[in-house]
């Protein structure tokens, strides 16, 4: 009965630490390019990124750029600022990456199939993709930061 008590222990402490390596991407990041802060949540247990900041330097008429590429008419005339740009990311512990996510690139309209890696406890890496095929795809890396 003790041994069955410690495993159990030792279960729910593993499974702590499974949880805690997933919730590193969690925070706020600079895009590539330090024009736009991302905030990466957990939401309904998989991660989402919506923009939540962009410099004022890329303001149009003193507001944020419109999503004009979008593919849906219907929202070309919404603010970049407030879009989610990233959605469905699950953490895979073996491989240590958020996987089967995907990426919206508010500048062509389109969205990619995407995953992701920590390079430390600063520096986000994401790839996005087409086809399925991860060697067909663009890097970008994020650099965390706060609100």
């Amino acid at each position: 009965m003790k041994k069955l008590v410690i495993l159990f222990f030792l279960g729910i402490y593993a499974l702590a630490g499974f949880a805690q390596e997933a919730d590193k991407i969690v925070g706020v990041w600079w895009n590539d390019e330090k024009t736009t802060k991302i905030e990466v949540e957990k939401k309904d247990g998989k991660y989402i990124g919506t923009i939540v900041y962009m410099i004022p330097e890329k303001y149009e008429n003193g507001a944020p750029p419109k999503d004009d590429e979008n593919p849906d008419p219907a929202l070309r005339d919404r603010s970049v600022v407030g879009i989610q740009i990233l959605k469905g990311f699950e953490y895979d512990a073996k491989k240590e990456e958020w996987i089967n996510g995907t990426i919206y690139d508010p500048k062509s309209g389109k969205t990619y199939d995407c995953y992701s890696w920590m390079e430390g406890e600063d520096l986000l890496k994401l790839k996005g993709f087409v086809a399925g095929i991860r060697m067909l795809g663009r890097s970008s890396e994020w650099y965390r930061t706060t609100l």
